[in-house]
């Protein structure tokens, strides 16, 4: 009689970085014979992947063990949060297992004395760009683990470690194969995008007989010879940079920066022990939309930091309106256990925290709909994620999956999630745009140099 086959429950918390770590592990228990559980009544064990950020991230992933053990009985702790193993057992003590972000081997480790694997051969086979829980035609590319700044409302470097690049090698392997796969969009992610390659001497590697550098500018390069949307995450705005904007006004990589500038205000940012010269920045914003028009700028911000007066507040609303950024997050402050921030004077009141979230978000969206209102009567390139007998959902070049705007098609039914189209802009409302189909863009082939 032949022996079910164990399966896994997953339930992934937190950023993209962690969704990738995720991925990675399921990839790794597939490749050994496991099968993937969507419920909890379905599992033989079920691995939670915790945030550990924000003090409200820690309560949620108590939350989603506490809920998992609940449905489940058995429950592998894993992510940011399971740094403090003594926090988690605190309030569930029968927890199987607990593991810090990215160890991916003690979580396997914990499966394996959980619910052996089978061994069988012809189970184990996995596609060669591994598992993912993103829609089929988009994946997150992770570049790096860890950061070298020192921010201090963050404890990622404490988490997660300093800076730790991936070989260049590596990465466009991965990506070529994510695009082979059928892939139509990479997000590119790490800490800080910017830093890629740093610790590593921007040593280069080599890909289809050419050299490429582990930095920004020659992985965006390389890139964009895959043939498909490419977008660039978490990028702080140091000066080179600007080396990759030609290469958005050329079409190689997707005109969209998602930057966290986190404030405006120079006390604020000091405070924050982040670079204080928004002036600078806002120059260097123009230059880039002089080079390349169509440039799409996302960024977040905090408001309520400690010691954050109304004239910090009113700074950072002036700096917003002549900045002009397309898409806006916006959170209000809150103490992180262990961050340096928690120490400063004069903690803004929550009330006061919620009022200025308001004004500010509120000045965001005013923006944003009027950027949006002069794509009326344009024709834009968009991505489709969702099909339904209603029509069509995609997105623009402008905006990236669960954070920005959509693209609305009604009455378009023969798409497929991962289809581009031609879309002539009708209608503008806050992030979110109308159109109608006037045609198909047709996959390009990659572009290797050697």
């Amino acid at each position: 009689m032949n022996q079910p086959v164990p399966k896994v429950g997953i339930v992934s918390l937190g950023c993209s970085k962690a969704l990738v770590d995720s991925e990675r592990i399921l990839t790794r228990l597939r490749a050994e014979g496991y099968d993937i559980s969507g419920s909890y009544d379905g599992a033989d064990v079920v691995i939670v992947n915790t945030c550990g950020f924000l003090d409200s991230a820690r309560a949620e992933s108590l939350e989603a063990i506490g809920e998992a053990l609940a449905e489940n009985g058995k429950v592998i702790v894993t992510g940011c949060m399971g740094g403090d193993e003594a926090a988690i057992r605190a309030v569930h003590p029968s927890v199987l297992a607990v593991s810090g972000p990215h160890q991916y081997q003690a979580v396997v480790e914990a499966v394996h004395a959980a619910i052996p694997p089978l061994h069988d051969p012809k189970m184990a086979l996995v596609p060669p760009e591994g598992l993912h829980l993103t829609p089929s035609h988009y994946a997150y590319l992770k570049i790096s683990e860890g950061c070298n700044n020192s921010c201090s409302f963050c404890i990622i470097p404490e988490i997660r470690g300093p800076l730790a690049s991936r070989p260049i090698a590596d990465v466009l392997g991965e990506a070529e194969r994510l695009a082979l796969a059928g892939v139509k969009e990479l997000l590119v992610i790490s800490q800080d995008t910017s830093a890629y390659g740093l610790d590593l001497g921007y040593a280069e590697g080599g890909w289809h007989g050419r050299q490429v550098k582990t930095n920004l500018t020659g992985l965006a390069d390389a890139l964009g010879d895959l043939g498909i949307w490419v977008r660039l995450h978490y990028v702080y705005p140091y000066p080179h940079v600007d080396e990759v904007i030609p290469l958005m006004a050329a079409g190689k990589i997707l005109p969209y920066l998602d930057i966290p500038f986190q404030h405006a205000s120079p006390n604020v940012l000091k405070a924050m022990r982040r670079p204080a010269n928004q002036d600078k920045v806002l120059n260097r914003i123009r230059s880039w939309r002089e080079v390349c028009p169509e440039l799409a700028i996302r960024s977040t911000f905090i408001v309520g930091f400690p010691g954050e007066t109304e004239e910090d507040f009113d700074n950072l609303m002036g700096w917003l309106e002549e900045a002009q950024l397309d898409r806006v997050g916006c959170f209000k402050y809150e103490n992180v256990k262990g961050a340096p921030a928690n120490a400063l004077a004069d903690h803004v009141d929550e009330d006061e925290k919620e009022e200025r979230h308001q004004r500010f978000m509120e000045a965001a969206r005013q923006i944003a709909d009027e950027r949006g209102a002069t794509k009326v009567g344009t024709r834009i390139e968009v991505i489709i994620d969702e099909v339904d007998e209603e029509g069509a959902i995609g997105r623009s070049k402008a905006d990236s999956p669960e954070v920005d705007g959509a693209v609305f098609i009604n009455g378009e039914t023969d798409l497929v999630p991962g289809d581009v189209v031609v879309v002539e802009v009708e209608a503008a409302e806050d992030y979110d745009l109308w159109g109608e189909v006037v045609a198909k863009v047709e996959p390009k082939r990659p572009t290797f140099r050697r």
